[in-house]
């Protein structure tokens, strides 16, 4: 057994490259040996390796005996499962059962695989016909036809149609074909004509390394190539691209005649066979400016290509790989990158610099109008610790604020403060701006105790007991054992009390549960059910549980603004 050298993902090793057929795809077949065959294989860049093995192209014995062992080898070279079916373009499952396996038992499972007898074998004269006749049909359209034209079709799973299929088109060379569209260089346009639009999204991480969806507006100048982009933390709505494109016009001094747009819903409300109805906003702003708009029809990027590479140039060259910290560093950064390289450097096909085409191309643009509009507030994500990140520094939020995610804050910096609002525009906190950096800027206010409220339910609850000192003992020591869910504990015993006892019944279950050390609302329950049970049981006379008056004891309804008491509770109850 020849042992081939490992080669790794997109190596760019000339002597490998040089394997592969004049179209730089792999091809079976053909004068070339199984280790050329294999060699060639396993030097496809990764992204554009394709599942040869399941698609039945791997189909010679003794190549598929160079498969195995080269699996076996990579792992015996510590590759996992995982990279090497990803590495060699076959699904996991397949690696796994082949390591599997001894030599023996792989050679006897392709001996039983080459004289398997394929279920749908009759049917391959009809298949190969109609695939002659139309090479671009699609597996699922033949199930239908097989199933159309034998009445006695087997019952069998849309795959296996479509490996059978597959298996035609290999065995009688008749590839898939489809309707290609046929494109033409198109001329450049003036200076000033146009400019085009789109909007991309990306995952960040932050610097805790959590992942951070971030969106973004782009614009380019068809001529000059001169780009613009604006991040936000929140989907664009009408009136953030608005202000985007505002920032746009500013950053190129001028207006294109004409902007050529997706058909998205950030401009339109629908769109009826040409009759385009846009959003009222965006509406009155095209109104209120002086160019022509232009939208796309649906699901055709091509007509807008030169955008579509702009959102993949940002993404893979200015995203890629940046750790996010916030949006007005984000949205700084991303204009020194594009003084930087994406305007800054030449460009691929005109080999001109964007940047030095601008100064050309601002002479053909028209002024931008006095436009009245209300600039969006950035908008800022609140951390599980009730923070946010603002400048490099953490400040502090009331407790309560971070409700999952999706939690968002709009920051104002006015005088040397900073305003923290919700999405609703409520005031939330205000801070003093930090002029450090890596700094947590506090307000003891957020750390507070607010709890007054617990407490005076705790009251109301201890009313409704003959023993009221006893019930605020019983009922701080639950308030100490559960803290997180004492509201809910006290809501639940109210409950009981008020809709199934009386004075008596509550007060001798109180004591029962104090003696035995019972601290909870289900087991309060529990004892209050026993009781009235073991009392019917015994021919008692239970009287109807009666709304109880705070006149019962009007001095624990006088003490309910001092709440202090309790404190003195909780030292009872240490002793």
């Amino acid at each position: 057994m020849t042992s081939e050298p490992r080669a790794e993902p997109d190596s760019g090793n000339p002597t490998v490259r040089d394997r592969r057929g004049a179209s730089g795809n792999v091809a079976s077949g053909g004068n070339h040996s199984p280790i050329d065959w294999c060699t060639r294989l396993i030097s496809i860049p990764t992204a554009a390796r394709p599942s040869l093995w399941e698609s039945g192209e791997v189909t010679n014995r003794s190549t598929r005996m160079i498969m195995y062992h080269q699996i076996h080898k990579m792992f015996r070279d510590g590759w996992s499962k995982s990279r090497i079916s990803e590495f060699l373009g076959i699904n996991w499952r397949t690696a796994s059962k082949y390591l599997d396996m001894s030599e023996e038992e792989f050679l006897a499972y392709i001996e039983a695989q080459s004289n398997r007898q394929k279920l749908l074998a009759p049917y391959e004269g009809f298949v190969k016909i109609k695939l002659e006749q139309y090479p671009d049909t699609k597996a699922a359209q033949m199930h239908d036809w097989l199933k159309e034209h034998y009445d006695h079709f087997p019952e069998v799973s849309p795959k296996t149609v479509y490996n059978f299929v597959m298996w035609v088109r290999q065995q009688h060379n008749i590839p898939l074909t489809g309707p290609q569209r046929e494109y033409c260089i198109v001329e450049e346009l003036p200076y000033g004509q146009q400019a085009q639009v789109d909007f991309g999204e990306y995952n960040m991480r932050n610097t805790e390394g959590k992942r951070i969806k971030i969106y973004f507006f782009t614009m380019v100048l068809s001529r000059s190539c001169c780009k613009y982009v604006y991040h936000s933390l929140t989907p664009f709505t009408s009136a953030l691209a608005i202000y985007a494109h505002i920032m746009a016009f500013r950053y190129f001094g001028g207006i294109p005649k004409e902007i050529v747009y997706d058909q998205d819903k950030v401009f339109l409300v629908n769109e009826n066979l040409g009759d385009l109805i846009l959003t009222e906003e965006f509406q009155a702003f095209c109104r209120a400016m002086p160019f022509e708009v232009y939208f796309c029809r649906k699901s055709d990027p091509q007509s807008k290509g030169k955008i579509e590479n702009v959102v993949k140039y940002i993404k893979q060259n200015f995203l890629y790989n940046r750790p996010f910290s916030d949006i007005d560093t984000l949205n700084r950064e991303s204009l020194e990158w594009l003084g930087r390289t994406a305007n800054g450097m030449p460009h691929s096909v005109t080999m001109q610099k964007p940047m030095d085409q601008l100064i050309i191309e601002q002479k053909h643009l028209m002024e931008i109008p006095p436009y009245v509009f209300n600039e969006p507030d950035p908008t800022y994500p609140v951390r599980g610790d009730n923070s946010v990140y603002y400048m490099k520094n953490l400040y502090t939020l009331p407790k309560g604020t971070y409700k999952g995610r999706g939690s968002y804050v709009t920051i104002q910096a006015q005088d040397g403060e900073l305003i923290i609002q919700d999405q609703h525009g409520r005031l939330i906190a205000t801070h003093n701006i930090c002029s450090l950096e890596g700094r947590v800027i506090s307000n003891t206010d957020h750390k507070r105790d607010k709890s007054k409220k617990l407490d005076s339910l705790m009251l109301d609850v201890a009313v409704l007991f003959p023993d009221n000192d006893k019930a605020l003992m019983y009922l701080e020591k639950i308030r100490k054992d559960k803290p997180r869910y004492a509201r809910d504990q006290f809501q639940y015993i109210s409950k009981c009390v008020e809709e199934r006892a009386n004075l008596d019944i509550a007060g001798w279950t109180l004591d029962y549960c104090m003696d035995h050390g019972i601290y909870s609302a289900k087991d309060f329950e529990a004892v209050m059910d026993k009781h009235l049970r073991d009392r019917l049981d015994s021919g008692q006379k239970i009287p109807e549980a009666k709304p109880i008056s705070l006149s019962i004891n009007k001095k624990v309804a006088e003490i309910t603004p001092n709440t202090s008491n309790i404190l003195d509770y909780e030292k009872i109850m240490k002793n």
